[in-house]
C-alpha cells in the first residue's frame, strides 16, 4: 500500500497554518472596525434603519471560523486523521460557495451600498448641530477626520455645524488663508471642502483592501481544498 507523502503531509501544514493567520487577521480587523469609536459615530446609521455594520459582523463570523478550519486542517494533517481533514474539506468547500456568492452579491448590489451610506451622511448632518449627548459623540468623531484630513462640514461645509461652529471651528482652521481649498466663514479661515467625498473615498478603498484580502484568501482555500483532498485518499490508501 502506498504511503503517506511527507511532502503534501506538511504543505498541508504549512498552508493551513497560513489560514489559520489570515482568519485571525481578519477577525481582529473587524473587530477593530466594530469597537472603534470614530468608525461607529462616522458610520452610525441615525434614524434610517439600517444597520452599516452587518458586513462586519459576517466578517467576525468568518474570521472565527476560519481560524477553526485552521486549527482542524493543521491538526489533521499532523496526526493523519482523515475525520479532521473530512470536516476541514466540507467546511471549507461551504466557506468558498458562500465567499463566491458574497462577492457576487456584492458586485451586484454596490450602487446600493453607496445609496445608503450616501443616505447616512445625509442623514446625519443634523447632528453636528445638536445638542445631545449622540450629537457631541458624532461631533467630536466628525472633528477628527476634518484635522486629519482637511475638510469641514459633513455635506455643505462648514455652515452644516449650525451653532456649534465656533466650538469644532479650529479642527476647520487653514494653516494659509491664500490657498485655494481655504475660505473664509463666520470670521475663520476653514477648508471648503465638505468630508462626505472623503468618507466616501475611504470607503470605498476600504472596499478594494477587503476585495485583495478575499481574492488571497480564495487562493489559499483552494490550495487547501487539493491539498485535504489529496492527503485523504493517501491516508486512506495505507
Amino acid at each position: 500500500m502506498a504511503g503517506v507523502s511527507g511532502c503534501i503531509k506538511y504543505s498541508m501544514f504549512i498552508f493551513n497554518f497560513l489560514f489559520w493567520l489570515c482568519g485571525i487577521l481578519i477577525l481582529a480587523v473587524a473587530i477593530w472596525i466594530r469597537v472603534s469609536k470614530a468608525g461607529q459615530e462616522i458610520f452610525t446609521n441615525g434614524d434610517s434603519g439600517v444597520n452599516p455594520y452587518v458586513a462586519v459582523n459576517i466578517l467576525i463570523a468568518v474570521g472565527a471560523t476560519i481560524m477553526i478550519l485552521g486549527f482542524l486542517g493543521c491538526c489533521g494533517a499532523v496526526k493523519e486523521s482523515r475525520c479532521m481533514l473530512l470536516l476541514f474539506f466540507i467546511g471549507l468547500l461551504l466557506i468558498l460557495i458562500v465567499q463566491v456568492a458574497a462577492g457576487i452579491l456584492g458586485a451586484s448590489f454596490k450602487s446600493e451600498f453607496e445609496q445608503i451610506l450616501n443616505g447616512t451622511l445625509h442623514e446625519n448632518v443634523k447632528l453636528l448641530s445638536g445638542t445631545d449627548d449622540n450629537a457631541k459623540a458624532f461631533q467630536k468623531a466628525l472633528s477628527e477626520f476634518q484635522e486629519e484630513f482637511k475638510c469641514c462640514g459633513l455635506v455643505e461645509g462648514p455652515a452644516d455645524w449650525g451653532n456649534n461652529f465656533q466650538q469644532y471651528s479650529k479642527s476647520c482652521e487653514c494653516s494659509d488663508a491664500s490657498d485655494s481649498s481655504c475660505i473664509v466663514y463666520d470670521n475663520k479661515n476653514v477648508y471648503k471642502e465638505p468630508c462626505i467625498s472623503l468618507i466616501k473615498d475611504l470607503a470605498k478603498k476600504n472596499i478594494v483592501i477587503i476585495i485583495g484580502i478575499a481574492f488571497g484568501l480564495a487562493v489559499i482555500e483552494i490550495l487547501g481544498l487539493v491539498f485535504s483532498m489529496v492527503l485523504y485518499c493517501q491516508i486512506g490508501n495505507k
